[in-house]
């Protein structure tokens, strides 16, 4: 990548740059360089135990967008979040079949490997190599909630 020193690198370019680096403390140096209320919000969703998806294990049927000229940005639509959280009231009014076609609509809005990261998010699985929960808790203390 060429030197760009005010791009704002998307979702997954920064969590794909985490797999390169191999000593801790430059994943913590490089989250904390990147942070974004987007990044928080991903990580919160994949590794706080507290937080648990309305939607069902797995891809949903979606029609990846193409990587050159995806509408959105995961920096932008991580605010949809909030229609697939279990126990927030604005999703659990949705119909369970709104609630899916509002999250394969935010799916085909964004670069497709972003969408795959919403996709392990909401799994619950490690979106990347190297990117895990002690990790995220030393880049950022306090953003996952204690297990109780």
């Amino acid at each position: 990548m060429p030197n760009q020193p005010n791009k704002v690198l998307e979702i997954h370019e920064i969590l794909d740059s985490l797999t390169s680096m191999r000593k801790k403390q430059d994943k913590i140096d490089f989250l904390r360089k990147h942070d974004s209320m987007a990044l928080r919000d991903v990580l919160k969703g994949t590794f706080d135990p507290a937080i648990q998806w309305n939607l069902p294990e797995g891809a949903p049927p979606y029609e990846q967008e193409n990587e050159d000229v995806s509408p959105s940005t995961l920096r932008k639509k991580h605010r949809d979040f909030k229609y697939f959280v279990k126990g927030l009231q604005i999703s659990e009014r949705l119909n369970p079949i709104r609630r899916e076609v509002l999250f394969i609509r935010l799916l085909e809005s964004i670069h497709p490997e972003d969408a795959k990261i919403v996709i392990s998010m909401k799994d619950k699985k490690q979106p990347v190599k190297g990117l895990t929960k002690k990790l995220v808790e030393e880049a950022f203390p306090g953003l996952i909630s204690v297990a109780s």
